[in-house]
């Protein structure tokens, strides 16, 4: 049985997640936000560098769902600037 296209997509961004820039940038933070905190007992800067993460995560999934909508609007064959205004305001 061949897979279809959205299965297969959905499988490519599976594989894709653990190998991810932001996902491989939010891990190494939380390993430098260790080392500062426990092993230089750098308190101050190991809590800073312990926010990154979720700053890191929130802008993957900002751009995954921008990413998303314009593969939704092709298939569907919304695209362009008029249809853009009519979401928005069909929205409200």
């Amino acid at each position: 049985m061949a897979t279809s296209t959205p299965e297969r997509e959905v499988t490519d961004v599976a594989q894709k997640t653990g190998t991810d820039p932001w996902v491989i940038a939010a891990g190494a933070s939380v390993i430098l936000s260790w080392y500062e905190f426990f092993l230089r007992d750098n308190k101050e800067m190991g809590l800073f560098v312990g926010l990154w993460p979720p700053t890191f995560l929130a802008f993957a999934g900002y751009f995954e769902q921008r990413r998303m909508g314009s593969v939704l609007d092709r298939l569907t064959g919304r695209s362009g600037v008029i249809d853009s205004v009519e979401r928005m305001i069909q929205n409200r």
